[in-house]
């Protein structure tokens, strides 16, 4: 069995686990250890479609080592890079994504601005990384990288996202 300072190592913080630890911390750390959630729940599979289908014109998913951008594209002699939502429920999980791949892409020496796609509500928020922005990133990496070092996942807490959420049978059974 490895320890927990292994798995530390071996786990490569993302967007995708910052989206999570901003929605849930639990979800933070099953995910950190490939327990994924329910690909067949609805939201997940609306999600994908929206994601698949808006802004068809659009080049999609651009890897980098933060993770994956859904769409960049250059705008004035500025890169912009975006995140698309099905809505903006989780509004604050998305912007603190989106925030994280600027500072990565930042500490690569690229700089870019941010957009939050909501196509369902027809709505685009900007996203620009300062230096506040900066230190909530990196509070929150150390945060993630605190839940993802735990032996065991943090207790479940009923929030509202519970409701619809993928895990809920993993948390809740």
């Amino acid at each position: 069995m490895r320890g927990v300072g292994s798995l530390l190592s071996e786990v490569r913080i993302t967007g995708t686990l910052i989206w999570y630890y901003v929605v849930c911390p639990r979800e933070t750390w099953l995910m950190s250890r490939q327990l994924t959630p329910d690909e067949d729940d609805d939201n997940i599979r609306i999600g994908r479609i929206v994601h698949e289908y808006s802004y068809p014109r659009v080049r999609k998913e651009v890897s980098f080592s933060g993770g994956t951008l859904d769409f960049v594209r250059s705008q004035d002699g500025s890169l912009v890079i975006s995140e698309v939502k099905k809505s903006s429920r989780h509004e604050a999980s998305a912007r603190m994504q989106l925030l994280f791949y600027l500072y990565e892409l930042r500490r690569e020496g690229v700089n870019a601005r941010g957009e939050l796609h909501f196509p369902e509500e027809r709505r685009v928020r900007e996203v620009e990384l300062g230096e506040t922005e900066g230190q909530e990133v990196e509070q929150t990496i150390r945060a993630v990288e605190a839940v993802v070092r735990q032996s065991a996942p943090p207790p479940p807490k009923r929030i509202p996202v519970c409701r619809t959420c993928a895990y809920a049978e993993f948390c809740w059974s």
